[in-house]
């Protein structure tokens, strides 16, 4: 079921993001532009780690899903799908936090 939800929503997003930016938000931010979906992304962020601060689980909960949202608007902007993460994500299952992290920066991907 969490699955789907991705993809509903990543096909919401690149539906709504040929809509008219008077009338859908998606479409608003990428008529305005990678940076202004980037800075709002960034944002949404702050907001959960805020949130995370806080004893309210809910809060953080709802944070989240912001957060994840303009991700999603992110990885459309690029031409990105949510598989795209969780092929990655599927990659890096099994492999320790150490020994992942050492690929990176053996392979020159920027660590985070």
């Amino acid at each position: 079921m969490s699955r789907e939800i991705l993809q509903r929503l990543a096909e919401v997003i690149e539906e709504r993001r040929r809509a008219d930016p008077e009338t859908s938000y998606v479409a608003s931010l990428h008529h305005r532009g990678l940076d202004v979906m980037l800075k709002k992304l960034g944002e949404e962020a702050t907001e959960t780690v805020i949130a995370a601060k806080n004893p309210d689980d809910a809060a953080l909960v709802s944070e989240m899903a912001d957060l994840w949202f303009h991700a999603l608007v992110v990885l459309s902007a690029r031409g990105l799908h949510p598989d795209d993460v969780l092929g990655e994500l599927g990659r890096r299952f099994g492999l320790s936090g150490v020994t992942e992290k050492a690929n990176r920066s053996a392979t020159g991907k920027r660590s985070g």
